[in-house]
């Protein structure tokens, strides 16, 4: 987007995998794409943020795509395999959530607002607590996708995590208000003019201290 001088706001590679565990439910590491392909159990492997290759669970590091595109160096997410009886994406602007929309059922397509949704108070509540402890570390317009763990550890009732963060500008905002959504992607996508010095480090291709050509 260099041409058209926009700053695209993005999520730092490290940002899920640094949360305390008490947000993430599960083991999450981030290492490169060749210590992955020595995996020998079944592992969910995803890129930080390209689509680069299929976020999924492979049965081990030897199942992971091939390609020249796809460098020995770079980084990916590993994580313990887990179910998600519902998955949540919230669009957040300035530490907040504007709007959000279930958009999973145990890894099944399932599009529903939030707003009135049985679910709206905990997510809300879940995402409030790990905004107020680790909010610092997103953009201010980000997307992060929580969900509702399926089998929870120590058989816990209803533990929520987080699945991922995500560009705005980038993400499916399925049955969230549009309106609303909006409003994220402007700030998540907007001019490099008017980028906020909090989000001079969440910028693509920016570089500190002076803007990149």
């Amino acid at each position: 987007m260099d041409d058209l001088e926009i700053a695209l706001l993005e999520p730092t590679d490290d940002w899920l995998t640094a949360l305390p565990s008490e947000y993430t439910g599960r083991r999450i590491a981030l290492v490169t794409l060749g210590e992955a392909r020595r995996l020998s159990r079944p592992t969910f492997v995803k890129p930080p943020r390209d689509k680069s290759f299929p976020a999924a669970v492979y049965a081990s590091g030897r199942c992971l795509p091939q390609g020249p595109e796809l460098a020995p160096d770079a980084p990916v997410q590993i994580s313990d395999v887990v179910s998600w009886a519902a998955e949540f994406r919230l669009y957040l602007l300035d530490g907040e959530v504007r709007t959000g929309s279930q958009y999973a059922s145990f890894g099944h397509l399932d599009a529903a607002p939030l707003a009135g949704h049985r679910h709206e108070d905990p997510v809300l509540e879940f995402a409030d607590d790990l905004l107020a402890t680790c909010g610092e570390g997103l953009p201010s317009a980000v997307v992060v996708d929580i969900g509702l763990l399926a089998t929870p550890e120590h058989g816990a009732a209803d533990q929520w995590a987080v699945v991922e963060a995500n560009m705005a500008w980038f993400s499916n905002c399925y049955a969230a208000d549009p309106d609303r959504v909006l409003d994220v992607v402007l700030r998540s996508a907007g001019p490099r003019t008017r980028i906020a010095e909090r989000d001079r480090r969440f910028c693509r291709n920016l570089e500190s201290p002076q803007l990149a050509d």
